[in-house]
């Protein structure tokens, strides 16, 4: 089966073999998959092929987690374009430089670690923009990608030789991991649709990124019409301005809001404030022929909406019932960690503000009508448990810090446990959050709505750790360095309606989301409203193409639906396929901490004889637990 891929991104696997076909089955079946495999057909057209997800699917939910690169969980993935897909000599950065304690010059390759180097719980490598533009090592468009273990020993030891923790977080940012440690998201990666093209929307941290994936942008078209609220460029200095490049916090809910009830975590908050973001989002055209009276009862609308003047009308016009939406994370508001006592609204210890992209929309946090869509993680189990969600909709779902549980021991060893669930390095365990993951499809499939139902498990951003695939350079930011894509990252999809036993390597960004939810709910692509238009065209008059919301342009993510399954000539994949065992999902460690026999896949790096040694001093918690 054959898609075509965005000639923007042509050039986006030219590092690695390119693959046979942009979709392929996974090798070596095992046999909970072998029933639901079946001959290929000739696919249908895409037009015909939209038109069945819109019959099949209602419910569209965005598993969101936190900072990994695609290599750093799946490069051993049997039949993924990972680590081994080329020789060395052909696999950027695969050796790079490193300098040892005494100052000695070296090299690094990636290398695998598991339970017995404690690699659920890692220290967070630095991933801050411009880092990640010195690991990344741009040659113009071209990236080398061969400075991810030097950028990490310079920030620890700015000048001499390292020392043993600016080593060790040089060590963790080309470390990768395998179903040993992560043996859930293995299972569903193995079950049902990889994706191993999917990159971040923006070259940086976290808040951009959790932007993008409702809005396409970080505020491309905001730059085009605003240039005075311009983001500074790459010169270490943090910039609150547009396109949305760092990890301020959202002016609502920070100390100098005083009008809104938007939350924020009282001990844990980034310095800086991001200016209001105006454009077009999902929020606002899931509104559809509702959105005009959604609008009116934001309480600032001189400034909120003073960018979306022809959007709204435009969407009236257009027509249709709004489509429901929801934002679950952890921590919005009272959640079951909380001590007894808490009130209502919680104590927003497990929340991670800079985390929740609409929190960055004043038409989203000014506007009780559009504010009422945000909600904690907790009520998200509990409004699928009593089956209170509406006939169809997009749900995002996010874990936090669960500060208040304090920690777990290790069933493995002394060493305590990370007790984060989004999947965060520093502070969340991988155990943890791949059990959120798990316990979240589990209560899909477990539900109504499991049968009409999209389920993406995706990441916002790489986190700092090194992958191999270059991305193309197709939009640079107002300093002129390139800003999207980012880094690769997973994403899998889970559905009823999904291939079996697939990789799929459609090209696709944060925006491929949007445009997916686009179509199936038949929505105005956010970069065909007529306020983005109008920016783009303005910004193309100027020599900046390439500007605005990419949900007409981006892969769409359908290589990953089965036309026999949308279409009826093949039975959709049932719940019990997805539903992992409530005693498997809440034991730690996982499968024992031997996953990969558990599932029965082969990472690559093992199959092949491959798996180069750990290095001696290799220490997964250099910052949290200094000298190994």
């Amino acid at each position: 089966m054959r898609y075509r891929i965005p000639a923007l991104m042509a050039a986006l696997l030219a590092a690695t073999p390119a693959p046979a076909a942009p979709v392929e089955t996974g090798p070596r079946p095992g046999p909970d998959i072998l029933p639901f495999l079946h001959a290929e057909t000739d696919p249908p057209a895409q037009a015909d092929l939209i038109a069945a997800l819109r019959q099949r699917v209602r419910y569209v939910f965005v598993l969101f987690q936190e900072n990994r690169s695609f290599d750093s969980y799946f490069g051993t993935f049997p039949g993924a374009n990972g680590l081994y897909s080329a020789p060395a000599e052909r696999t950027p950065g695969f050796r790079q430089p490193i300098l040892g304690t005494d100052g000695s010059p070296g090299t690094i390759s990636p290398f695998r670690i598991g339970p017995a180097e404690h690699a659920a719980d890692l220290d967070d490598p630095t991933h801050s923009r411009p880092a990640l533009l010195e690991k990344f090592d741009f040659d113009g468009d071209r990236a080398r990608l061969d400075h991810f273990a030097l950028v990490e020993e310079r920030k620890y030891s700015p000048a001499g030789p390292p020392s043993l923790k600016a080593r060790q977080m040089a060590e963790v940012a080309m470390a990768h991991v395998d179903c040993d440690t992560i043996p859930f998201l293995w299972t569903y990666a193995n079950r049902f649709v990889l994706y191993d093209a999917m990159f971040e929307q923006v070259l940086t941290a976290s808040t951009p990124n959790a932007i993008a994936v409702i809005a396409a942008q970080t505020g491309l078209t905001q730059w085009a019409r605003h240039p005075d609220q311009a983001t500074p460029g790459p010169d270490g200095k943090r910039g609150p301005g547009v396109p949305v490049a760092s990890d301020e916090s959202p002016f609502w809910g920070s100390a100098e809001d005083h009008t809104s009830p938007m939350p924020r975590n009282p001990k844990y908050n980034h310095a800086g404030i991001q200016v209001n973001q105006t454009y077009a989002s999902l929020p606002l055209s899931l509104g559809r022929g509702e959105a005009p009276a959604l609008a009116a009862a934001d309480t600032d609308a001189a400034r909120d909406l003073a960018d979306l003047g022809a959007d709204i009308p435009a969407l009236g016009q257009a027509g249709g019932a709004a489509v429901p939406w929801g934002w679950y994370q952890e921590g919005f508001d009272r959640e079951p960690t909380d001590p007894p006592g808490t009130p209502p609204e919680g104590t927003h210890l497990a929340y991670v503000t800079h985390h929740n992209g609409a929190q960055y929309f004043g038409y989203i946090a000014n506007n009780p009508a559009m504010r009422a869509h945000l909600h904690g993680l907790g009520d998200f189990f509990a409004d699928l448990a009593a089956t209170r969600l509406p006939a169809s909709g997009v749900f995002y779902v996010r874990g936090g810090f669960l500060a208040n549980s304090g920690q777990a021991p290790d069933a493995a060893s002394a060493r305590a446990r990370f007790r984060g669930d989004d999947d965060h390095p520093g502070y969340a365990d991988s155990e943890l959050s791949e059990a959120l993951v798990a316990r979240a499809i589990n209560a899909i499939a477990r539900s109504p709505y499991w049968a009409q139902s999209a389920i993406i498990i995706t990441y916002d951003e790489s986190g700092g750790f090194y992958d191999h695939v270059p991305p193309p350079v197709a939009v640079r930011d107002p300093a002129g360095a390139p800003f999207s894509p980012g880094a690769r990252i997973p994403l899998i999809l889970v559905s009823p309606f999904a291939r079996a036993h697939a990789i799929a390597h459609e090209t696709a960004t944060h925006a491929s989301l949007v445009r997916l939810i686009d179509d199936i709910f038949a929505l105005t692509p956010l970069a065909a409203l007529p306020d983005e238009r109008t920016a783009r065209e303005a910004a193309a008059a100027k020599g900046l193409a390439g500007l605005g919301p990419g949900d007409e342009t981006a892969g769409n993510l359908l290589s990953g639906f089965d036309p026999a399954r949308l279409t009826g000539t093949a039975p959709p994949l049932p719940a019990s396929y997805a539903d992992l065992p409530d005693g498997v999902v809440n034991t730690l460690p996982h499968y024992g901490g031997a996953g990969c026999k558990a599932i029965g896949v082969t990472p690559e790096d093992e199959a092949r004889g491959l798996r180069p040694p750990v290095p001696a001093d290799f220490n997964p918690r250099p910052l949290s637990a200094p000298g190994g």
